[in-house]
């Protein structure tokens, strides 16, 4: 059985991207968009018991301080809580000034290589 991965990204190309890519290296990805859990068309609670991802990419995109606060309320909540997350953004150093110390795995910038975000996500399965 394939290991879930979670695409949740706020660009429907780059989640295709990432589907595409971790489909390739044996995972089975299921994609949902920021944009919706934020705006309650979305269920998140629902999404995770439904997938179960063993590891979640998230997409921290501007204006950064409001999307990190929502990432925050995600990985406290019951359903997000000891979820393995790799958080990707478009300007890393601005996201870890903001941020600091995480619950998230790693931050890493974009354009980022698909072949070490992939490893990443291997070390974030594994580890569950």
């Amino acid at each position: 059985m394939q290991p879930v991965v979670a695409v949740i990204d706020s660009s429907e190309e780059i989640a295709a991207m990432l589907s595409q890519a971790l489909e390739h290296e044996g995972f089975g990805p299921v994609v949902e968009y920021t944009v919706g859990f934020k705006r309650g068309r979305e269920d998140l609670d629902a999404f995770f018991a439904e997938h179960d991802p063993a590891a979640v990419i998230w997409d921290v995109a501007i204006p950064y301080e409001e999307n990190w606060a929502f990432f925050r309320e995600v990985a406290a909540s019951d359903a997000g809580r000891g979820r393995r997350f790799l958080m990707t953004t478009t300007n890393k150093r601005a996201l870890e000034s903001l941020v600091g110390p995480t619950v998230a795995h790693e931050v890493i910038g974009k354009p980022y290589d698909i072949e070490a975000l992939i490893e990443r996500v291997r070390g974030l399965v594994e580890a569950r």
